[in-house]
């Protein structure tokens, strides 16, 4: 029973020690696993940046005039030349309703993942596995993904490498290490989700957010912000992109 039980401590540590940020920073020259390398000569990006970059600002978009009821008065508080490219975007989506007149007509509004399907032709969701012990992942629920698309993005606290993040690395399968360093804790309970809130509300200006926390909740704004759920083996290869 002792041996059985020490064998399975083993395992889940052979699994989780690379996430472990201490145990990290230990073996980082003597493990390849805890590093990318990727010579000059191999280019492994999937999508440009600027192809991400369209690809998000046509799903915020979306969700902005979708959700224009509940922006409108925020909008009246901003500089008139950033106002303007806010009532732009709504001409364009609908060009014989004025602004006003928009913020009364409007009476249905989608759900966020209807919102993502209607502009990039799929939707994803959390949800939990069906397989036994697989936990929750990310999973397709309406239509077809073209390759090479954007599916989500990773939410979380960005730390740099100098920045001290031991206590949030105990126990936490949700810290990605970039490339360079950089360290995205994208979990959504216990001590990160209280260090991202606290971060976002130290850089709120006003009525204005800086950051989107509704990924903490179960009612969450932005679709694609389910990146961290993405189940992957530790050799898989992800795309990220900081914008």
């Amino acid at each position: 029973m002792p041996g059985r039980l020490l064998r399975g401590l083993w395992q889940r540590w052979r699994r989780y020690k690379y996430r472990f940020v201490p145990w990290i920073a230990l073996n980082l020259n003597r493990n390849p696993r805890t590093l990318r390398y990727v010579p000059e000569e191999s280019k492994d990006k999937v999508i440009s940046d600027e192809d991400v970059l369209g690809t998000l600002l046509k799903v915020f978009q979306a969700l902005f005039i979708n959700d224009f009821n509940k922006q409108s008065d925020i909008l009246t508080m901003l500089p008139e030349t950033v106002k303007s490219k806010y009532h732009d975007l709504l001409s364009v989506q609908h060009p014989r309703v004025k602004p006003l007149e928009y913020r009364h007509e409007q009476q249905n509004t989608f759900k966020p993942e209807e919102i993502l399907y209607k502009t990039l032709g799929f939707s994803v969701a959390r949800a939990t596995s069906s397989l036994i012990s697989a936990g929750k992942g990310v999973f397709v629920t309406r239509g077809l993904v073209p390759k090479g698309a954007v599916v989500s993005m990773y939410p979380g606290t960005v730390y740099q490498k100098y920045e001290p993040i031991f206590f949030q690395s105990v126990g936490n399968p949700f810290i990605f290490r970039c490339l360079d360093g950089v360290l995205i804790d994208g979990n959504d309970k216990g001590i990160s989700k209280v260090v991202y809130r606290s971060c976002n509300g130290r850089d709120r200006l006003g009525p204005f957010k800086m950051s989107d926390s509704t990924w903490l909740t179960s009612e969450i704004c932005n679709p694609l912000a389910v990146g961290q759920y993405v189940n992957n083996c530790s050799n898989a290869h992800f795309d990220v992109s900081f914008l």
